[in-house]
């Protein structure tokens, strides 16, 4: 698969296969996505990588917290998404919702449906292996972009592997579980978590794509051509 395949083929897994991922590719994917740019070389990213018991473990520690509990509700040690959100940025959230659910036959006034789909974040969607990303908390907006692109230098390299990923910021909302679980060092804050395996491409969530807005809306181009500027 070459990078313009990888890059294009990508999705936010929401369903994997009961399928076991050699841990040698594991290691080479964090290995090899810490060739991501950062400014000065600070590579900021701190990585955590889960499979089989521990992962069993956390999976139950969390699962017995939100049998009772919503977790949409919980507040990360950041905050997610703006409080209050504006278009166009509105716009393209709820429709991803509306796609998503409506993939799934989940109707919107169905609020039992939604939040159980929403808690099967916290099952990795039956990926088999689990990364929890962390950057030092007193780090600033130029690291934080570095985080994220070491995170789709992992994603890309994923599908060279055949292997499908999804990044899961809703791992956020659980600090207070993940971090003594993982023995954290209190300087370190918990960004997300990624979920790694070979996707269901047949699971209803895995059956939709989600749009991207056209070029001109996001970029301009001067001294390029007459029409584009």
């Amino acid at each position: 698969m070459d990078v313009f395949e990888a890059v294009d083929s990508r999705l936010a897994c929401r369903w994997f296969l009961d399928k076991p991922v050699d841990p040698a590719i594991v290691r080479n994917l964090i290995a090899g996505a810490a060739r991501a740019a950062s400014g000065g070389n600070l590579q900021p990213w701190q990585i955590y990588a889960l499979t089989g018991g521990p992962l069993a473990a956390i999976k139950r520690q969390v699962a017995d917290f939100i049998a009772a509990h919503d977790p949409r509700h919980d507040d990360g040690e950041y905050p997610i998404y703006p409080k209050t959100m504006w278009e166009p940025y509105k716009s393209r959230r709820h429709e991803h919702g509306v796609q998503l659910y409506g993939a799934l036959g989940i109707a919107r006034d169905d609020t039992e449906g939604r939040l159980e789909q929403y808690k099967r974040n916290y099952e990795f969607f039956n990926a088999p292996v689990a990364l929890f990303i962390t950057i030092d908390r007193n780090l600033g907006p130029g690291q934080w972009a570095d985080l994220g692109g070491y995170l789709h230098a992992l994603m890309f390299l994923a599908r060279g592997y055949g292997l499908d990923t999804c990044p899961q910021q809703a791992w956020a909302r659980m600090y207070h579980i993940v971090d003594p679980f993982l023995k954290m060092p209190p300087e370190q804050m918990l960004f997300c978590a990624v979920a790694i395996g070979y996707g269901d491409h047949e699971h209803p969530a895995n059956g939709f794509r989600s749009p991207r807005a056209e070029v001109g809306e996001f970029c301009k181009f001067m001294g390029f051509d007459t029409e584009s500027d």
